[in-house]
């Protein structure tokens, strides 16, 4: 009896020692555990028991603790101190939105409301999947596939979130779009034209349908993508590749946190914005302390408008992010093709519709890669002594994939030892298409909003917005954003022989109104500074903004697309910091009437100068299909870079050597 008790005892001992050490080396950034999501579902149905509740999940994730909480936990992290951890579920429980705030530790619910605005939580998986399976025994639908000569057992479907168009009040309803798999998996290139069917997610029946005409379903010709399934042509030759480190990874990951060269930085997963970057700081050699960049940064959303106003396109404006998910619509990561074999992964858990965790293997992967010259000179000016000096760059990249539908969003968030950070996307998957009875250029008669791909197929016009939440702290919380411009002086005095030059002209943003930029009508610099930091001679320390190749919205400011997407407005806003405002286009952004978004936030005109802000940036993309993104597009690419500016007080990697030089079997030296 004394030895059970005994063990009894030391069980609860070791069991206790776990659960301090798990409390002490928990990251307080984590993205939620496998225990800790299905803590909330047991908390959440213990309210709201689905016996005799209607309860779905839509939204399970870390609560933002306060910032000040966590640089303070940053600066005592070896302590046992800890950060409490809450987690925010969303929840449609009897048709009402919740939002339930809940703290892990204690398993105790802090606050439980009910939004009564407008617009709706995240789509879930699983109900998108019972909506897509309505119309294959509705009989409407049936008779429409009979009656185009189809198999019904060859159809699939796919849900279509409708937007706001001026409604006083939706209901939550998708639109269901069909294809045919008959001969190719490439469904998205073979849609049925001319159906329109509504389902209406509470009521989980279809609610509205019409049958407009037959309109060709294209062929299936020529759009197999998978290899195992082409038929043997010639192909170019592609030798094998790899990268070799035989010394290991030079970068190490300790839970959800890597250190790598010179950098530090914190990998956070979140079910609607996806992957999180948090805490970056770089070491300065010279001031021999580690430096903060970046508190945080994630996408925030993503807006992808059609540009076809007919009816069976003109809905097509979604929001990506908000009204699927980046998170819960990321892909596991294929090793020696989606990522180089050097590379990590991490896995990560998200939540179906019942709270269930949902693990997604390979979320994430970290790797190194050659990037190009870190810095080089051929020096050929002094006499009889001609030498090179060159640096070889090599880079850290944190990628995902996320896959929406038709189109596969590649993030990569690159880390440069020069101090530099690029975030960078890049579009693959297939193009929307619209089925057409036009074989031929020559038959156009009216504008077809896009581009005849092959037969039957208009690739249709689109953008791909996305905005980035960059909450920059330079060398500490206290920022300002400057505009630095480049203006022409013209020389009249006859003081030189030149007759002009260009020189800079400097501002610092007051407010909110004076940092939103449209970029590309006049030239300068953007850039994030610490006004309280200064270099030994006398600059303030910060990072410039190198944006990618600018787009701007071509809607009307009153469409109601637009509207809702009013965060496109500019290319770059500034805002003070407030943990509140996470998402661009709102909290609830299906069938949202853009009363929650950036644009409106700014309104109130805060001040921003010497302030702890968030910089957020818009990229974007205006897509005019080619033949060449038929059946599927090769990787569109853009990127932006945060450089530092006078952060340093001279070129951070003059010292740093290139890396070993490998011997490789049948290379030269």
């Amino acid at each position: 009896m004394k030895l059970v008790l005994f063990s009894a005892l030391l069980l609860f001992s070791l069991q206790s020692v776990l659960s301090v050490t798990q409390l002490r080396f928990q990251h307080p950034l984590d993205p939620l555990t496998k225990e800790e999501i299905t803590l909330v579902q047991t908390i959440v149905q213990r309210k709201y028991p689905t016996s005799n509740n209607r309860l779905s999940f839509h939204y399970i994730g870390l609560d933002d603790p306060e910032k000040d909480a966590i640089l303070k936990w940053e600066s005592i992290k070896p302590t046992i101190t800890t950060v409490p951890r809450k987690a925010l579920a969303i929840a449609i429980i009897n048709s009402q939105t919740h939002e339930i705030l809940i703290q892990l530790q204690a398993k105790t619910i802090l606050s439980d409301n009910i939004h009564k605005g407008n617009g709706f939580p995240t789509l879930s998986v699983n109900e998108q999947a019972v909506a897509i399976e309505l119309p294959l025994e509705y009989g409407p639908f049936k008779e429409s596939v009979k009656k185009r000569g189809l198999n019904l057992s060859e159809v699939v479907c796919s849900p279509f979130t409708l937007g706001w168009f001026g409604e006083a009040q939706s209901r939550r309803t998708v639109r269901v779009e069909c294809f045919m798999k008959e001969s190719s998996p490439n469904i998205w290139v073979r849609p049925i034209s001319g159906l329109k069917i509504v389902v209406d997610l509470e009521l989980m029946k279809i609610v509205e349908y019409h049958d407009n005409g037959i309109i060709p379903v294209p062929t299936a010709d020529n759009t197999e993508y998978r290899l195992s399934h082409q038929k043997p042509t010639f192909r170019p030759k592609q030798h094998s590749l790899a990268t070799h480190q035989p010394d290991g990874p030079g970068f190490q990951i300790s839970g959800h946190s890597v250190s790598w060269a010179n950098w530090k930085f914190h990998i956070g997963f979140d079910p609607r914005a996806g992957l999180v970057i948090s805490l970056a700081s770089i070491y300065d050699l010279e001031k021999h302390t580690p430096r903060r960049v970046l508190y945080k940064g994630y996408i925030s959303e993503l807006f992808v408008p059609y540009q076809d106003p007919t009816d069976d396109f003109y809905y097509k404006t979604f929001f990506d992010a908000g009204e699927f998910g980046f998170g819960l619509s990321t892909v596991s990561l294929v090793p020696n093709r989606d990522c180089p074999s050097n590379a990590q992964f991490l896995d990560v858990y998200v939540h179906t519709s019942d709270g269930t965790p949902l693990l997604i293997a390979n979320a994430v992967c970290v790797f190194e890669q050659y990037g190009s010259i870190l810095w080089r000179h051929t020096e050929t000016g002094i006499p009889n002594e001609s030498f090179a000096e060159t640096r070889t760059e090599v880079n850290l990249v944190v990628r995902t994939i996320v896959t929406v539908g038709n189109y596969d969003n590649i993030i990569d968030w690159e880390f440069k030892t020069s101090g530099s950070i690029k975030p960078a996307i890049a579009l693959s998957g297939m193009l929307e298409i619209k089925g057409v009875d036009i074989k031929h250029k020559n038959e156009i008669k009216s504008d077809q909003h896009g581009t005849l791909v092959s037969a039957n197929s208009i690739g249709v016009y689109h953008d791909h917005f996305y905005i980035y939440h960059l909450d920059l702290d330079i060398d500490g919380v206290y920022n300002s954003f400057e505009k630095t411009n480049l203006k022409t002086v013209r020389l009249t005095d006859g003081s030189s022989k030149r007759k002009s030059y260009w020189t800079t002209e400097s501002e610092t943003a007051e407010s909110e109104n004076d940092a939103k930029i449209r970029i590309g009508s006049t030239p300068g610099e953007l850039s994030v500074v610490n006004p309280n930091k200064k270099t030994s001679v006398g600059n303030d320390v910060g990072y410039r903004l190198i944006p990618a190749i600018p787009a701007h919205p071509l809607l009307t400011d009153d469409d109601y697309p637009q509207i809702r997407g009013a965060f496109t407005n500019f290319n770059v806003w500034v805002t003070p910091y407030n943990r509140t405002e996470k998402w661009a286009g709102g909290l609830y952004v299906d069938h949202s009437h853009g009363d929650d978004t950036l644009a409106v936030w700014t309104k109130k005109n805060r001040d921003i100068k010497n302030k702890d802000i968030v910089l957020w940036h818009v990229v974007g993309i205006h897509h005019v299909p080619a033949q060449e993104d038929f059946p599927i597009m090769p990787l569109l690419a853009t990127a932006f870079e945060l450089r530092p500016t006078n952060f340093f007080e001279r070129n951070p990697v003059l010292k740093t050597p290139s890396p070993k030089d490998v011997p490789w079997p049948g290379c030269p030296n």
